[in-house]
């Protein structure tokens, strides 16, 4: 199980506020970081995602110490990581909630290219930047259901491997 994230954002606390909100839950400062903020569900789980300023890092200290914040002067227009979360709202909620902030936000299944979808998600792209896939809870149990079910199976197949490399293939400009 994963407990919390850390992610970045160009306005932390604005991300925040809507990550909480999709949540069910409250955003605050997050203490350790200057202009950082935490979006804390209030869950069972205890999850929560960090937002950090967008030129923040995680380094490792020379002196052997515990973890600490630096700088990358130069990050990424879109980032290479994504997380599912499931949220108690509705997709037309969810979406909507993406459509007032200006963030796309579109419902997707996953799966092969010419097949029937393993399951569904929302791309839910934070500032335009950085994609979370968010699930109803309806999308939750479809996502479990497949992960938990012999049609996990699939996924180590050549094949299908194949055809879910496929449908992610940027177009030739």
């Amino acid at each position: 199980m994963i407990h919390h994230v850390s992610i970045p954002a160009r306005e932390p606390q604005r991300v925040a506020e809507v990550l909480a909100e999709l949540m069910g839950g409250k955003s605050y400062p997050f203490g350790p970081l200057e202009g950082a903020f935490m979006a804390a569900s209030g869950d069972a789980h205890g999850t929560m995602i960090e937002v950090y300023p967008e030129r923040a890092t995680l380094d490792i200290p020379a002196n052997d110490d515990q973890v600490v914040f630096g700088d990358n002067a130069s990050p990424p227009q879109t980032w290479p990581f994504h997380a599912l979360l499931s949220v108690p709202l509705q997709p037309e909620q969810i979406e909507a909630i993406g459509a007032r902030e200006g963030w796309r936000a579109r419902t997707f299944g996953r799966g092969m290219r010419g097949h029937k979808p393993f399951f569904h998600v929302i791309e839910f792209w934070l500032e335009n930047r950085l994609m979370i896939e968010v699930v109803s809870p309806e999308m939750a149990r479809e996502y479990e259901d497949f992960l938990k079910n012999a049609r996990s199976e699939i996924i180590g197949d050549p094949e299908a491997v194949r055809l879910m490399r496929a449908t992610h293939v940027k177009e030739p400009a």
